[in-house]
């Protein structure tokens, strides 16, 4: 198997962003995207992305870990933490999956402990003290993609190919539903709506927006 590269989503702050890095996935050639807890996000912004890259949930870090250990991969957190180095230094060395942070707080204890390097971006303007985590992972991505050798897309004028639509994207790639799952699951909606994640802000929430339709099983 060659070099591949993954997105971890977990605690992402605005969920329509899910559908943003979809469309951030694809253009730089992501494997897949895995989703860590809830799984009612909106593809709001993939503009169509998201036929094109596979979706994989998972009610825990500890389970998404697994699963990326199993396909010998590096989890890369993307986070100005100590030992942090800059991503166009390129310090990767196999496959990777990249965790984001929530958006205000950065990652938190539990995503830290899952992993095995760090990269920061660095800015050279005064203005901000950080990204949008879409506009991050697609840095992140691009210099991923760049070391790993990844095959640049063909053009046609002014625009890159794409793909024809997959015929069939398969069935739902859930994680289990036993009973502790489903209470692990309440019981992260109940966290994350105390600490103000996924506000949605006026944006639409309509069930033909969510990504649900988008898992594989195993």
């Amino acid at each position: 198997m060659g070099i591949e590269s993954y997105v971890v989503v977990h605690n992402i702050a605005k969920r329509h962003n899910v559908g943003t890095l979809a469309r951030s996935a694809t253009a730089f050639g992501v494997s897949e995207l895995i989703l860590v807890g809830r799984r009612d996000f909106n593809s709001f912004g993939s503009h169509g992305s998201t036929s094109h890259v596979r979706f994989r949930h998972f009610h825990s870090l500890r389970e998404a870990r697994d699963f990326l250990k199993e396909r010998d991969c590096d989890i890369c957190g993307v986070e100005i933490a100590d030992g942090a180095l800059a991503v166009n230094e390129h310090p990767f060395k196999k496959s990777t999956a990249f965790l984001l942070g929530n958006e205000g707080t950065g990652l938190s204890a539990k995503e830290l402990e899952i992993c095995d390097f760090f990269v920061y971006i660095p800015q050279y303007g005064c203005g901000t003290a950080s990204l949008n985590v879409t506009v991050a992972a697609s840095i992140v991505l691009h210099h991923f993609g760049v070391w790993a050798g990844f095959s640049e897309r063909s053009r046609d004028g002014n625009k890159f190919i794409v793909a024809e639509k997959p015929v069939n994207q398969g069935k739902r790639n859930y994680g289990p539903e036993t009973a502790a799952a489903i209470a692990k699951e309440r019981e992260s909606r109940r966290e994350d709506a105390s600490n103000g994640f996924f506000d949605e802000s006026g944006i639409e929430t309509s069930s033909a927006n969510l990504l649900g339709p988008m898992f594989e099983d195993e």
